[in-house]
């Protein structure tokens, strides 16, 4: 059995979301350090002239070093409106704003008091239009003690894993002796971001990779599943 692990991440780009399809079941790391200026809190979207962030702002001064779970957003500043009519502004020409745009008017009508709860129901929603059923676990139910690579293992350990499936980055970090002396085996994900109909690509600008996942959602609908996995898609439709 594979297992998979991140951080519930706001809107997240399409790797994540091809390492959870590879997975056989994949825990969401509530329990851990909240970092700034990562993926935790804003992501990128593809607007007319290139790509910009949005940006959840975060209840931050005085507060230390927090757990992504006890990390509070900060509602004072309109950033949930901002958020929706960026959205609005930069897909409402594309072919499939009409089927998604419901959902982020309601999500983002909401006055969420904390990151991980936005970050996961964003994240349950976009598997759920990608037709990813892989099974989701949280980290707090889950009792774990142990710290950086020996969190990993235990969290396997907890469900019998045979193996870990790790992003890339994860080689600049992880112990990999200590899954060898566990019995599982350490499988480093492959991600190829594939090239689909991109608003704005073309006429003289390039396509842009490694935008929020929202982006393919929003150009190619209910083939988004099949550009993930690296199928060859046949558009019923004509793309605007």
């Amino acid at each position: 059995m594979i297992l998979s692990v991140h951080q519930p991440q706001y809107m997240p780009w399409l790797g994540l979301f091809d390492k959870i399809a590879k997975s056989d079941c994949f825990v969401f790391l509530d329990q851990v350090q909240y970092k700034e200026r990562e993926f935790q809190n804003r992501n990128k979207i593809r607007t007319k002239d290139g790509w910009m962030w949005l940006t959840v702002p975060v209840q931050s001064s005085g507060t230390g070093r927090k757990k992504i779970c006890d990390v509070l957003i900060d509602n004072s500043n309109g950033w949930r409106k901002k958020h929706f009519n960026s959205i609005k502004t930069w897909y409402q020409s594309s072919l499939y704003f009409n089927d998604y745009i419901p959902f982020f008017e309601d999500i983002l009508s909401r006055e969420t008091e904390r990151l991980v709860h936005i970050n996961i129901d964003m994240m349950k929603y976009i598997l759920k239009e990608l037709e990813i059923t892989t099974p989701l676990y949280y980290e707090h139910n889950l009792g774990i003690s142990a710290t950086k690579t020996d969190r990993i293992i235990e969290i396997c350990k907890k469900f019998k894993a045979t193996a870990y499936l790790s992003g890339e980055g994860g080689r600049g970090y992880l112990e990999e002796y200590k899954f060898d002396r566990a019995g599982i085996k350490l499988i480093y994900q492959k991600f190829k971001h594939p090239v689909y109909h991109q608003q704005y690509a073309g006429k003289g600008s390039a396509f842009i990779p490694y935008m929020s996942s929202v982006d393919l959602l929003f150009n190619e609908g209910p083939y988004s599943k099949q550009i993930l996995i690296g199928e060859e898609v046949t558009h019923e439709l004509q793309l605007k």
